[in-house]
């Protein structure tokens, strides 16, 4: 997408997708999926349950503003319930239901966000000997989010953890810095390497315009911040999948060309050129490719799922087949397809076909 990030920002063309987003259910074959991979099982509290609160009150932050969120509280006899749930849950995340450790754990907060399409609820779990604490977050199960997150543990460098259970997902929290804090606070810093948040940014561009990840506004990602040697390196993290494949303008799934990510495509523009641009895009294609062949049977069951399911309307796949065979100099296939699922395999395929021709063939069936 080099000729677009080099082209500016379309200013005529809406930037904001859907108001609300549908929510897909989750087919028998796509429960299938996540049995077989560990990803399904038997959860102590529903979604449902987290939704008998009491009452709530509006959650400030440090300074004493408003966030989307507010602090719910239960009823005692379901407070005891749901506790004990949570706490078992926390063990699945992060010992894989190992309790021993669970005696020193307790449930300090749960808040709720009626804000965005999944109206999450935000468990936060402190240990009570040392008073660190961790979050994980509880879902109502839709299946482009988790055809997202399921894309992004095999096709980004990150690793994510969730589990499902019938109508309920569970999430672990993905730390970093809020893309829109990281503008405001960080961004012009004198410590911050623009250099390289400019490369993180054009290889996050390039991750979500490839398997089609929609609506990486500033608040809907992270910057992950590691120190090095002599400096520090930045990741973008993915931390909203809603938005997997459903919309049907290709600029949707271009952070380039969300105003919220202005300042990051102006920092790029002004310390990357064109042949710097092209090759961080081509690493990330090629890094793309070897995590393709790497899961290729997983990523191909999980294809041949999504090619058969229901996560668009006609109309948005009509319009976005269309913008992206265009892009790729009037490519058929990318007309021919019948679903959002099936676009993104052809789509992944035409970006990734050079790279995957570069590739040795594997002999095995083994993959991480």
């Amino acid at each position: 997408m080099f000729s677009a990030f080099r082209s500016g920002f379309s200013r005529g063309e809406p930037d904001r997708p859907s108001r609300k987003k549908p929510m897909f259910p989750v087919s028998s074959a796509l429960r299938n999926f996540l049995k077989h991979h560990g990803r399904e099982v038997k959860l102590p509290v529903a979604y449902r349950d987290l939704q008998r609160f009491t009452y709530s009150v509006p959650l400030k932050d440090k300074e004493g503003l408003d966030t989307m969120w507010e602090t719910v509280v239960y009823d005692l006899r379901e407070w005891e319930y749901i506790r004990e749930g949570l706490i078992r849950i926390y063990a699945l995340l992060r010992t894989e239901g190992d309790m021993t450790f669970s005696k020193h754990l307790d449930v300090a907060r749960i808040d709720y966000c009626a804000f965005g399409n999944s109206q999450p609820f935000r468990i936060r779990i402190v240990n009570k000997f040392n008073d660190n604490y961790d979050h994980y977050y509880i879902k109502v199960a839709d299946a482009s989010r988790i055809y997202g997150l399921e894309l992004e543990h095999m096709l980004s460098p990150n690793r994510i953890t969730y589990l499902t259970n019938n109508h309920t997902l569970v999430e672990e929290h993905i730390p970093g810095i809020p893309g829109d804090v990281f503008i405001q606070q960080h961004l012009n810093r004198p410590d911050t390497n623009k250099i390289r948040i400019a490369k993180e940014f054009v290889k996050f561009n390039e991750r979500c315009f490839v398997r089609l990840l929609g609506d990486m506004r500033s608040y809907n990602f992270v910057i992950d911040i590691t120190p090095d040697i002599e400096d520090y390196q930045y990741r973008i993290r993915a931390i909203d999948f809603d938005q997997q494949s459903y919309e049907g303008r290709k600029s949707l799934y271009l952070p380039q060309f969300f105003k919220e990510n202005y300042p990051l495509v102006e920092t790029t523009l002004k310390h990357l050129n064109r042949d710097s641009i092209e090759q961080y895009q081509t690493e990330e294609r090629t890094m793309m490719t070897f995590r393709l062949v790497a899961a290729r049977y997983r990523i191909k069951e999980l294809l041949d799922i999504m090619g058969k399911d229901t996560i668009s309307t006609p109309e948005k796949l009509q319009q976005l087949s269309g913008e992206l065979s265009e892009l790729h100099h009037r490519h058929k296939g990318l007309l021919r397809v019948q679903n959002m699922g099936q676009l993104v395999k052809e789509h992944l395929k035409v970006c990734l076909r050079k790279n995957l021709l570069l590739i040795p063939r594997f002999g095995g069936r083994s993959e991480d």
